[in-house]
């Protein structure tokens, strides 16, 4: 995101990776090899693909860099309202009564349900649990990305709760693993800057390394 990228590029060099499967892998494989001092992993929308079968999947590794590195962990439910296939020529039959939009000729997206969400959350909870460094994964309440604002095409309250409710019910949150609930859209300044905050209070100023 733009806004966390500019808040904290007076201390660190931030490297952005877009959640096109490949990028998530870069991300990971750098942090790796210790070239990063720390990651903010906020659209982790490549579960969506990998679980649903779209065409930027992440692989069963996802999130297994941080666990492997034990350092402080800073992540969010970004674009988990959405798998992403091509022309709409080429999403799979069983897909044909869903919500879609198309979001250019190549690229359409289509909404993941409250089922989907509840998989996703439980998926994606038993990694968090995997992590032995500090976690902070933030829930968006006012929407998981653009579209999913109130009022727009993708805004469906009971496929976000689903995601919230399988995340907090697999989480074993204690003192160092937390989800945070936001009152925001994941878009919104005032959730880039609480973002930001943790980061902040995990890694300081170091004019380092930050994906």
């Amino acid at each position: 995101m733009q806004q966390i990228s500019n808040a904290l590029e007076t201390d660190y060099d931030c490297l952005v990776f877009h959640a096109t499967g490949t990028g998530g892998r870069s991300m990971e494989k750098l942090l790796d090899s210790g070239m990063l001092t720390g990651v903010l992993d906020i659209t982790t929308t490549e579960i969506c693909d990998m679980l649903m079968g779209g065409v930027f999947p992440a692989t069963e590794d996802r999130f297994g860099a941080a666990i492997r590195s034990g350092m402080p962990y800073i992540g969010a439910c970004g674009a988990l309202d959405m798998v992403n296939f091509g022309p709409p020529d080429t999403v799979p039959e069983k897909y044909s009564d869903r919500l879609f939009y198309e979001h250019n000729p190549q690229v359409t997206l289509m909404r993941t349900t409250p089922e989907e969400n509840t998989r996703m959350g439980r998926w994606i909870g038993e990694r968090l649990n995997e992590m032995t460094g500090p976690v902070r994964f933030y829930l968006p309440e006012g929407g998981v990305s653009a579209l999913d604002a109130p009022g727009q095409a993708f805004d469906n309250p009971a496929a976000r709760n689903a995601l919230f409710a399988a995340l907090e019910e697999t989480v074993r949150q204690t003192s160092a693993r937390q989800l945070v609930r936001v009152p925001h859209n994941i878009n919104d300044p005032e959730f880039a800057a609480q973002v930001v905050s943790a980061f902040r209070g995990f890694f300081g100023g170091q004019n380092r390394k930050a994906g």
